[in-house]
Parts: C-alpha cells; sequence; structure tokens
C-alpha cells in the first residue's frame, strides 16, 4: 500500500535522524518509497576529508559539520522542489542542528531511530562497505542530544523487523501530521 503526503501547503521535510548504525539510509529509502517522495543521503555529501576523519574513527566537529550541512539542506531544498517532497537521511545529532535543519526545511519533522547499544554495535561489525564504523558509536552517542519536547518529531525503537520499524515511522507521521498532510492512497 502506498501513501501519500498531500501538497496542499508545504509538504514537511521528514528527517530520518539517529547515530551510526541505528539504519537512517534504509528506513529513510522505505519511507520515501511508500510515500512518493525524493530522497537525500546526507552520508553522500560528506567532504573527503571528513570522511577520512570518520574512517579513521575521529568524531566531527561542529567546525567539520557545519558545511556538510549547509550542502544536506541545499540538495533537500532542491530535491523537494523536483519531487513535491523530501525524505533525508542525517544524523542531526544536535538540537542545534535539528533547529537549522527545521528552520531551513520547514515545515519539517525528526524520526529518531534508537535502539539499545549492543544492537547498533553488531549492525556496525556488520556492515560492509561504509566509511563509518563501530569506533565512531561512542562519540556519537555521547553527542546525540535527544528529541527534546516540544521539537517536531518521535523516537521509534530499532529492536523490531525494518518493517514494523517502517509502519512505525508511517504511524507516527499519520498522528504528528496535521490530518491534511497525510492521504492514504
Amino acid at each position: 500500500m502506498q501513501e501519500q503526503l498531500s501538497s496542499g501547503d508545504a509538504v514537511p521535510a521528514i528527517v530520518v535522524m539517529g547515530v551510526c548504525g541505528v539504519g537512517k539510509s534504509l528506513i529513510a529509502e522505505q519511507l520515501s518509497r511508500r510515500l512518493t517522495l525524493g530522497i537525500v543521503e546526507a552520508d553522500d555529501f560528506h567532504s573527503e576529508s571528513n570522511r577520512q576523519k570518520m574512517a579513521e574513527g575521529i568524531a566531527l566537529s561542529d567546525a567539520d559539520r557545519t558545511p556538510w550541512l549547509n550542502t544536506v539542506v541545499e540538495a533537500a531544498i532542491a530535491r523537494r522542489a523536483e519531487a513535491g517532497g523530501v525524505v533525508v537521511a542525517c544524523s542531526a545529532l544536535r538540537k542545534t542542528y535539528r533547529d537549522f535543519l527545521g528552520k531551513v526545511l520547514a515545515p519539517c519533522i525528526f524520526v529518531h531511530l534508537s535502539g539499545p547499544k549492543e544492537l547498533i554495535a553488531q549492525r556496525l561489525t556488520d556492515r560492509q562497505d561504509h566509511f563509518v564504523g563501530k569506533a565512531l558509536l561512542d562519540s556519537q552517542l555521547k553527542t546525540l542530544e535527544p528529541l527534546e519536547r516540544g521539537e517536531p518529531g518521535f523516537v521509534l525503537d530499532i529492536s523490531t523487523s525494518i518493517d514494523q520499524v517502517v509502519e512505525g515511522a508511517l504511524e507516527g507521521l499519520r498522528r504528528t501530521l496535521p490530518g491534511e498532510h497525510f492521504v492514504a492512497k
């Protein structure tokens, strides 16, 4: 079953967020397909120096992340314009990053993927062909500022199947977005 966000007003940007290894890319891709929206994978916009740092297990600083976030936002704006909406897979670990994303991509909603550290660590150990590995998990967990009350979004537990996480995200969007934005097809 496909569902759709209406295009009456501005379609909210959906940012699938969380630490490395929670499945942001996979869930964002599934939501993009189910909601027939464009997609932006934030990892695709890291500079070579950022990729090298992360591959070496070195956490990025705010100075490293700022130009990256600017590029991600530009891509998301362009993709939303051409596709009628956008799902963004982006860590968005700090509230200041989410404030920036929310302001520039308004309206914007955050789907925070979260789970037990052991599960995430195992996923990172099993992951192949990605520049971010298990060495960054502790620093990302330390950097993570969970969604605060009043932030537009919700938290999903990743301990269930991919299908259950996607269904949970769709249900969360139905509950969170005004009725005129979410239309079943």
